[in-house]
């Protein structure tokens, strides 16, 4: 998802479904959003400032004026979003929107933006029917603006319809599409190979010696990549994820030799390679043809070493701006400088299971970007998040 850095308003007006604006404003934050709140002063019957605050870690505004007597610049506010949302969006608020009644902070800070606005409207089933309703929704669109339809169910009077504002996930997914949309595709015509997930090393035809990668960097780098534009060619050990975009071609593999032959298959024409995949430095020389009976007290299995992926997709690099990755538990970045230089990458990942949240199976990572003359060091964020600041990095070094 492509929203991390970007400044979101939400204008939240008075509505029983504001509360779910807490979990919006948390999902978005959750994905590196920066996110300003105002609200209409009814709206402080329904939820708190301190809560959105709290969540939004900014100071949320619902009047012209401070407590202290600074005045809340509509304009500046306007000015400094990417998009605003208003939601929930009532049918008081819906009116004065498009009839320019501005009597409030949210409707002077709407007519004062210049930048996309989303609206998820939430009323009774019958408010929303209602031909008024209908025509304002109509104009609104006509003006340019998103409309997310109200969901239908059980609503707050107690009758059953359309009418509840769209759930948080769904506002969430609508502002990652906006932004997709608008994307630039500097990635067109580039080709990007990337590995993901474990490899799994047979000892028998029932074990095998694995590790605790799922795969779901891989495949955020492997959507983020194609999202900007480039044909993706992903070649992922054992793993449930699933890619949401086109144009990425997949090809599962289980073991490190399958995961070398398929890479080589392939490195020549690309561009771009990203070795996120957990490889096994070791598999079993032998492997037993039946499963192993447990019949001794100890069991010994000799290993030999696995062939070294990254380190031949170093020697071979002819064009391709090559990426790998380092996690390390201990003298992490020295670990991942030395690697840097002896496997002759232009850029390396470093992340440490000592940080909370990162490394395998979390759905967030927080890492730290070398290159041989810079450093980088990013914010725990979500897995998506993390791919689209890997690209933002990659595509300032390799398009420079």
């Amino acid at each position: 998802m492509s929203i991390s850095g970007k400044k979101i308003l939400i204008a939240v007006s008075g509505g029983i479904a504001a509360y779910k604006i807490h979990f919006l404003i948390r999902d978005l934050i959750k994905q590196g959003a920066d996110v300003q709140v105002i609200m209409t002063p009814d709206t402080e019957r329904f939820v708190t400032k301190l809560s959105l605050s709290t969540l939004s870690k900014k100071p949320v505004y619902s009047d012209f004026f401070g407590d202290n007597g600074t005045w809340n610049n509509h304009v500046e506010l306007a000015l400094w979003a990417d998009v605003m949302i208003v939601a929930p969006c009532t049918a008081n608020t819906l009116a004065k929107m498009v009839n320019g009644i501005c009597d409030n902070l949210v409707i002077a800070t709407y007519m004062s933006a210049k930048c996309p606005v989303i609206i998820a409207p939430a009323m009774d089933l019958d408010m929303y029917k209602h031909p008024s309703t209908q025509k304002n929704l109509d104009l609104a669109e006509s003006f340019g603006h998103i409309v997310i339809p109200a969901e239908s169910g059980e609503l707050a009077s107690g009758l059953v319809g359309q009418g509840r504002m769209a759930e948080p996930e769904t506002i969430t997914k609508t502002i990652v599409q906006f932004f997709n949309f608008n994307l630039k595709k500097n990635l067109e015509g580039k080709i990007v190979l990337i590995t993901a997930g474990p490899t799994y090393e047979a000892i028998d035809p029932v074990r095998f010696i694995g590790n605790h990668s799922s795969g779901k960097m891989g495949y955020s780098l492997a959507d983020e990549a194609a999202r900007r534009g480039a044909k993706v060619i992903l070649i992922s050990g054992p793993s449930s994820e699933k890619v949401s975009e086109k144009n990425i071609e997949i090809h599962k593999v289980t073991s490190a030799k399958e995961m070398f032959d398929k890479v080589f298959e392939f490195y020549d024409t690309a561009d771009i390679g990203i070795a996120s995949a957990a490889v096994a430095d070791y598999t079993p020389k032998m492997v037993a043809t039946e499963k192993i009976k447990k019949n001794d007290e100890s069991f010994t299995i000799e290993l030999i070493k696995n062939p070294d992926i990254l380190k031949t997709m170093g020697e071979k690099k002819k064009h391709q701006f090559l990426v790998g990755f380092a996690l390390e538990t201990q003298n992490e970045e020295e670990n991942a400088i030395g690697k840097l230089h002896k496997k002759n990458l232009d850029m390396i990942v470093l992340n440490s299971l000592r940080d909370a949240g990162a490394g395998f199976k979390n759905d967030t990572n927080k890492i730290k970007i070398f290159t041989p003359s810079e450093k980088k060091e990013f914010d725990l964020k979500s897995k998506d998040s993390v791919a689209i600041d890997i690209l933002d990095f990659v595509e300032n070094q390799y398009l420079k």
